[in-house]
């Protein structure tokens, strides 16, 4: 689990980060990306999004957000993301095809957005 500086928690800083229009997609999730760091004295905050849209049962709406979460942890905790500490916020959120996909899948995927993500607008 994230810990919980590293989650974003409030509406506004929702918003700010939609912002930003820095947007990356694949067949899986939308990354929106925040503001450039200056300093790197604080970690990234991450937010996970889901929509009614996507599944109206909220088991599998969580399910997803359960499997980007640790996909996105498992990848930080192991340096394979170092680009991501660079924002000072990213919002994962589901398309209706990570509904079918495993956590390998995710986790590629999550990988790849931060990637595509970093080249953009770095």
């Amino acid at each position: 689990m994230l810990n919980k500086n590293e989650r974003l928690t409030n509406r506004s800083a929702f918003i700010a980060t939609y912002n930003q229009r820095r947007i990356v997609s694949d067949e899986n999730f939308v990354l929106y990306g925040g503001k450039n760091k200056i300093e790197q004295n604080y970690p990234t905050r991450v937010g996970f999004v889901v929509s009614k849209k996507i599944h109206k049962r909220a088991v599998k709406r969580n399910k997803i957000k359960r499997l980007a979460r640790e996909s996105y942890r498992i990848l930080q905790k192991n340096g394979q993301i170092q680009q991501a500490s660079n924002f000072h916020s990213l919002i994962f959120v589901a398309k209706e095809g990570a509904l079918c996909q495993n956590y390998k899948e995710i986790c590629s995927s999550v990988k790849n957005l931060i990637q595509i993500l970093a080249i953009k607008y770095l």
